[in-house]
């Protein structure tokens, strides 16, 4: 789950981190209000959504304007451009040209820059450890640093049974280049910022950039917050943060029967189970001519519930004219799953081409009830046969 920055800051700030002073705004009113309450001769107004590459991004209306983040040095000029944000429609890099409206601001007092940085904290894959990244190229996608400078790129793995400690922290500092008390202080946040990772269960933590301010402060000017999941039960006060105005209605959804869904442009559904068979899906799809509609994941226990929901989703993208379901049948047998996609196609009514391939326990079952439902449902004996014929009832019925 994502949340805002204001929404990081604010939670991050509860474990000790240092942030700059600032408050949401909905409506041009409470951003005047806010920036009067501060009192700063300069304020940041940052646009709210859930997308990175804010500041060069263009708004819809004004594509050679100002971006979705701007310095202001007065409450009047704050008005004006709150007014050119809220409730325009922002387009970056990430977005896509569609872009997303901007409905919430964040006001912020300005900062005395004097360097900036890069923090981060991730679970590494290849470690299975937490592990926290800095680099002197704050301000950068970090993935352009790794692919360039990767040496400007400093880890350090934390051992669970040890923690994180001071040395560590230390270590990261003096490979920034950081003096005096701007080690202290970032050693204080680098600390706060483990302790609020494990503790709330976060899957990702980015700091980009963390600022040294001319009086010597190591402090975050901006800070994207992910957490896991399947710890969110754990988190209640973190999930009253969800912003649902930031996500596709079908990934809503899909959220309530405990799917992954993700929204693509192509033509051809996918309801599959593994996210890892989900891509090879996806990419066979491709290599056969066709273009993908969606990431749909049922996982392991998929039920006739969870099956007719998928289908629902699917066929509520008008862009879906066929589907393929890829079910491998290791903990769920074949046979269930296959009553399951039957008792689904009946009740959706499905009016596309739909192909099933299924492989794993009770296959054989499972292939003889979907061949005696009487319904026009094409059997493939592979992945890439599935993939052939989908596409190929796709062409036909354009």
């Amino acid at each position: 789950m994502n949340i805002h920055e204001y929404q990081g800051k604010q939670l991050l700030a509860k474990y000790g981190v240092s942030v700059p002073r600032g408050k949401v705004a909905f409506t041009v009113d409470e951003a005047m209000a806010a920036a009067e309450e501060m009192g700063s001769p300069v304020y940041v107004i940052k646009s709210q959504i859930h997308a990175g590459g804010r500041g060069a991004g263009r708004f819809q209306n004004n594509p050679g304007g100002k971006g979705g983040v701007r310095v202001v040095n007065s409450v009047e000029e704050l008005k004006k451009s709150a007014e050119e944000m809220l409730g325009h429609v922002l387009v970056t890099k990430q977005t896509g040209a569609t872009g997303k409206e901007v409905k919430r601001l964040y006001i912020e007092e300005g900062c005395d820059i004097s360097r900036e940085l890069y923090l981060g904290m991730l679970l590494d894959r290849e470690t299975s450890r937490l592990t926290m990244m800095a680099s002197t190229e704050g301000g950068m996608e970090i993935e352009e640093v790794a692919a360039a400078t990767p040496e400007k790129i400093l880890k350090i793995a934390i051992d669970p049974a040890v923690g994180f400690k001071g040395f560590h922290a230390r270590e990261l500092a003096f490979g920034l280049g950081l003096e005096g008390d701007q080690i202290k202080s970032a050693v204080k946040l680098m600390t706060s910022l483990y302790d609020a990772f494990v503790e709330l269960d976060c899957s990702l933590v980015e700091i980009n950039p963390l600022v040294v301010t001319g009086a010597g402060h190591v402090m975050a000017l901006d800070a994207k917050v992910n957490f896991d999941d399947n710890a969110l039960y754990r988190h209640a006060d973190i999930m009253e943060m969800r912003d649902t105005d930031e996500e596709d209605e079908k990934e809503i959804e899909a959220s309530k029967f405990d799917l992954s869904y993700i929204s693509l442009d192509g033509s051809i559904g996918c309801m599959v189970n593994g996210a890892g068979l989900a891509m090879s899906t996806m990419d066979i799809i491709k290599l056969c001519g066709g273009e993908p509609a969606n990431f749909l994941d049922v996982g392991g226990g998929a039920t006739a519930e969870k099956v007719t929901a998928a289908f629902k989703i699917i066929l509520s993208d008008p862009k879906v004219e066929g589907i393929l379901v890829n079910i491998f049948g290791g903990i769920m047998r074949c046979d269930i799953i296959a009553e399951g996609v039957v008792t689904a196609a009946r009740e959706v009514d499905i009016h596309v081409p739909l192909v099933v391939r299924l492989e794993g326990t009770n296959v054989e079952e499972g292939k003889q009830i979907l061949a005696e439902s009487g319904l026009p449902i094409l059997s493939a004996d592979d992945l890439g046969d599935a993939a052939e014929k989908v596409v190929k009832a796709v062409k036909e019925a354009a």
